[in-house]
């Protein structure tokens, strides 16, 4: 060993525990985002004015940045002052909000990033925002053939880094296989001015792996699902650092917000890894999704994708944990989960229970019931009956429990 790494590991024994895992967990993001194809990652205050030399380094000279109002506030004008600084021309394509107000992944938003892509004859798409916003970009860069650099605005969803987009077509939620960023530039400075609501959101949506962490295992044991070790584990660690940290993140201190963001961008490279969403959506998100569905029929304002997800979550907790307490009868002749029952109830007992996922969110300051989130009864009991068939080649407990 040289010198100076012997001086660098001594300066890490100095470091206070959380200093140092976070360092860990840096380094492991760095070797991951280089695996998954990524040519950038930073996690770091001040890091927007990275995203001009980076662009210019790789010869752009017309880009399109994706931005609502509010996102426009938050990062959106310093891209499009930088750029011009830098004689990039840098037109701001404004998603326009629907009827009743809502910024969301559809046919309409697509188009218009894609008409403004033509126009400018963009060579890549900047997406300056949240979960919504990376959602349009990434499928319209992908549609134009051009690549898609991430700068969020807030810590509310795990899907930056993602390759799939759910979109609404003709108000029904699907997810469309597109591209990943090929960099992502994440400022702590405007990640901790986020809304608390974004910042809860972010958690929720972390919250979440405790249920399809477990989901994803019953898949495997019950119907053979393909399984990854190694996904599992980086989802769970993230998960750890969240729930370790959630009263930093309540604060919305920087090393909560740097726990929180690192944490959300490690799932998405998790699912990445694996190929598929399990790691990180389970039947709690389909419970998500069909309350999300539900709302667009009525014709209702969105819920915060996260929201639902933390809620749907406890809801999972509870259906899980009893039938977990009813033991092996329900699955007599289904060798297949009867004969595992152990087992499964088992890694039932790691999902926390419904009152300790309760007293994390409410924490946060995240909602912590249906009621919360403006959803009836019963369409609560009706999502427990139906939401697996959102994805019906997923095999979750959810699904077993309904088929019996």
């Amino acid at each position: 060993m040289s010198d100076s790494t012997s001086n660098i590991h001594a300066q890490d024994k100095e470091l206070p525990e959380e200093m140092r895992r976070r360092r860990m967990g840096s380094e492991q993001q760095e070797g991951m985002h280089r695996r998954m194809g990524m040519e950038r990652l930073e996690l770091r205050a001040g890091a927007i004015r990275l995203v001009t030399p980076y662009l210019a380094e790789k010869g752009y000279r017309r880009v399109v940045i994706v931005a609502d109002a509010h996102t426009y506030a938050a990062a959106g004008k310093t891209l499009e002052e930088d750029l011009t600084a830098a004689r990039i021309a840098a037109p701001v394509s404004r998603i326009k909000p629907n009827a009743i107000g809502d910024v969301v992944a559809d046919e309409a938003s697509i188009v218009q990033l894609l008409l403004d892509i033509q126009q400018h004859q963009a060579e890549a798409v900047v997406a300056a925002g949240s979960g919504t916003l990376h959602d349009i970009a990434r499928y319209a860069a992908y549609t134009a053939g051009i690549p898609f650099v991430s700068v969020p605005t807030a810590p509310s969803v795990d899907g930056f880094n993602s390759k799939g987009a759910p979109l609404l077509i003709r108000g029904d939620k699907i997810t469309i296989g597109a591209i990943g960023p090929d960099a992502i530039f994440a400022d702590l400075d405007i990640l901790v001015q986020a809304p608390p609501s974004l910042v809860a959101a972010g958690f929720g949506d972390m919250l979440g792996k405790h249920t399809s962490l477990f989901d994803w295992r019953f898949g495997a044991l019950a119907a053979g699902e393909p399984y990854l070790e190694e996904a599992a584990v980086m989802t769970r660690s993230a998960l750890r650092q969240c729930m370790d940290q959630a009263g930093l993140i309540a604060k919305r201190d920087e090393e909560g917000i740097a726990v929180l963001t690192g944490a959300l961008i490690e799932s998405g490279f998790a699912m990445l890894l694996f190929g598929q969403s399990h790691p990180a959506s389970g039947a709690e998100h389909h419970l998500s999704h069909y309350w999300e569905m539900e709302c667009i029929r009525q014709g209702r304002k969105q819920l915060l994708h996260g929201a639902k997800v933390g809620v749907a979550c406890i809801e999972i907790s509870k259906l899980y944990h009893r039938l977990a307490e009813e033991g092996a009868g329900r699955w007599s002749g289904r060798e297949r989960i009867g004969g595992q029952w152990e087992e499964i109830a088992a890694l039932i007992g790691q999902i926390p229970d419904a009152e300790t996922l309760v007293g994390v969110l409410r924490t946060v300051g995240g909602p912590t019931s249906p009621a919360d989130l403006g959803i009836s009864e019963e369409l609560v009991a009706r999502s427990l009956r139906e939401a697996h068939h959102i994805r019906p080649n997923r095999y979750t407990l959810l699904h077993a429990y309904n088929e019996a």
